[in-house]
């Protein structure tokens, strides 16, 4: 093997695989990048064996083939070369797996490993395809992801659940103590199905996902495949069965609450100061037109209160709730008002932006402190 390319480039193309090596492999090879050559289109494949991202590069082919090269060692070297013409392939030392870097300063030469010990992940024909924009799975997974769950005895909690219904897709995470539902409509598809995201497989579409254009999205009950522009990620899906999110999201909401954003999250920060530090517990008091805020930690005398201005319908009531996690949710409104809807103290509060799309809703939920689902 053997071509010439523009160094940013490849570094370019290199950096949206590389998300997917994990740092201490169990199958050394697997810290590589697989480069097959066949005529001037150079794939890349990089794995952790749960996740496969393969990119395509146009370069100058000289001699196809294909080698398995030190991701770090290559990435570290391209980052330090200004932008330049580049050539790469295998070493004339004997060495199959030996390969050569040759740059305008000089030469640059490390040993690979065999590329037939690469893992190549197959790809099911049986899966069920559709499309959906980029831009608006970046969304919903930038707005969703934060909500999942750490604790792995709830494997099923530790991804972003993904329906697809007909015409809508719906996307979900929760940690028991704060939920958040993402909806698109108008989305043209003869599927009923569900899958559920790891956290990595976000982490690698956040990070390599254009802002514009198509992503199609095929998968089956273990697998699933994105693939956009030059770049195809198969990954494994979460085999668990989702819980029943919608049993704990209140359906009468009589309780209305509207008020800046921003200053709700600001008065938020700043009474959670003064909370106890196991449940940073914030009480909300709120009555027609008035809301105030307090807290205290008794252990150390310590209390505040602040009012707030606000528009309120409904019963006067208190809700207490955890101030970091309230502001993290607020974090994700993007209207300068937000509303929040409530039954009862004991019961979830949702959390609205003041304004959305027709085809386009989100919905957040906070438990209040000291309860669970």
């Amino acid at each position: 093997m053997k071509f010439e390319v523009s160094s940013s480039e490849l570094l370019k193309s290199l950096q949206i695989a590389s998300g997917v090596i994990a740092p201490s492999p169990v199958l050394p090879v697997t810290e590589d990048f697989l480069f097959q050559l066949k005529g001037n289109t150079l794939t890349i494949r990089a794995t952790n064996v749960e996740n496969t991202v393969i990119t395509k590069t146009e370069v100058n082919g000289m001699e196809k083939g294909e080698i398995a090269i030190s991701a770090k060692m290559l990435l570290e070297t391209l980052k330090a070369l200004p932008d330049q013409p580049i050539t790469i392939g295998h070493a004339e030392d004997g060495n199959s797996n030996a390969i050569e870097i040759v740059s305008s300063y000089g030469k640059y030469h490390l040993v690979g490993d065999n590329p037939d010990d690469f893992p190549i992940i197959s790809e099911d024909d049986a899966m069920e395809t559709f499309s959906f924009e980029c831009q608006k799975l970046s969304t919903a997974l930038a707005k969703s992801a934060f909500a999942v769950s750490n604790d792995e005895m709830r494997l099923a909690m530790t991804g972003v659940y993904m329906m697809i219904d007909y015409n809508k897709v719906v996307f979900v995470a929760t940690d028991a103590h704060k939920l958040v539902k993402y909806t698109f409509g108008n989305v043209n598809t003869e599927i009923s199905d569900s899958i559920i995201l790891s956290r990595k497989l976000i982490s690698l579409l956040k990070a390599a996902l254009p802002g514009h254009g198509s992503v199609d999205i095929s998968f089956n009950r273990k697998n699933a495949v994105f693939q956009f522009g030059d770049t195809k990620i198969i990954t494994k899906l979460i085999e668990a069965k989702y819980p029943d999110y919608n049993a704990v999201i209140p359906v009468e909401n009589p309780n209305e609450l509207t008020a800046n954003k921003k200053d709700l999250q600001n008065s938020l920060k700043r009474i959670g100061i003064y909370a106890n530090k196991s449940t940073n517990q914030v009480v909300l008091n709120m009555a027609e037109n008035a809301l105030t805020l307090s807290a205290q930690d008794i252990d150390f005398s310590n209390e505040a209160t602040e009012q707030l201005a606000c528009r309120y319908t409904g019963e006067a009531m208190s809700m207490g709730f955890n101030s970091r996690i309230f502001v993290e949710l607020l974090n994700n409104i993007d209207t300068e008002e937000t509303i929040m809807q409530m039954s009862t103290p004991s019961r979830a509060a949702i959390i609205l932006p003041s304004e959305q799309e027709s085809d386009e809703h989100i919905m957040m939920l906070i438990m209040p402190v000291l309860s669970g689902y």
